[in-house]
């Protein structure tokens, strides 16, 4: 079967990680999760003291570019791959709301951007791989053979997150994640590098009142069909 490039783009906190898991454990595809990319290096900017509060060492951030690794590396038990920075599996400290309070600022510099876009775009070069993130369908594969767009309102997008934080114990508060998610939306929206927008030929999703069951069966049915004519 013909394998293609599934590109997945949409806000923060509208399950585009957890479709792009379940298309390419489904279709035996490659994920590829772009925002835990442009997280690792903000934690990397936050272990090193160049970002906090209002403060923000860009010059110091884009000089260490070059000693920033990021790899993938598989785990079996859950199947995906866990994000290692500088060999260092950092998949659970990049999951914080202090990480995700950052991430779009460091997202907004250019030298990171092209950085990271070099990688992505490596990634796909033999098809077969569901990416997801910000910029995948406009900027990293504009020429994607299925471009998924997703959205929903600000407030089931902080209530998900909520959850998801409050799960893995850390103490937040709703208003701290609601806060989060729309200041995150405006510095994505409006970011000159890149800005998160639907591209011209995406199929937008707005999965407010969907179960993952019912948007998973959904896309399938999106990409069986681009598949067939591939």
């Amino acid at each position: 079967m013909e394998k293609i490039i599934i590109a997945i783009d949409g806000f923060s906190s509208t399950g585009k990680s957890t479709l792009a898991k379940q298309l390419a454990k489904e279709l035996e595809y490659v994920y590829v999760d772009t925002g835990a990319m442009y997280r690792a290096v903000a934690y990397f900017a936050m272990k090193n003291q160049l970002i906090r509060g209002d403060f923000f060492d860009k010059k110091t951030l884009i000089e260490a570019l070059p000693k920033i690794q990021l790899e993938f590396k598989f785990n079996a038990d859950l199947g995906f791959g866990e994000m290692y920075l500088n060999g260092e599996n950092v998949e659970k400290q990049i999951r914080t709301i202090e990480v995700s309070n950052f991430v779009s600022k460091v997202a907004e510099v250019s030298e990171v951007r092209s950085k990271l876009v070099e990688q992505q775009k490596e990634m796909g070069k033999n098809k077969g791989i569901v990416m997801d993130g910000r910029d995948i369908g406009t900027v990293v594969f504009p020429d994607a053979e299925l471009k998924i767009f997703m959205t929903a309102s600000a407030e089931t997008r902080a209530q998900r997150r909520f959850d998801e934080l409050q799960q893995k114990g850390d103490n937040v508060s709703y208003e701290e994640v609601l806060k989060n998610v729309v200041d995150r939306d405006h510095i994505d929206t409006h970011r000159e590098d890149s800005p998160l927008i639907i591209a011209d030929d995406a199929i937008e999703i707005d999965n407010s009142y969907l179960t993952r069951e019912e948007q998973f069966t959904a896309v399938l049915e999106l990409v069986n069909d681009v598949v067939k004519t591939a």
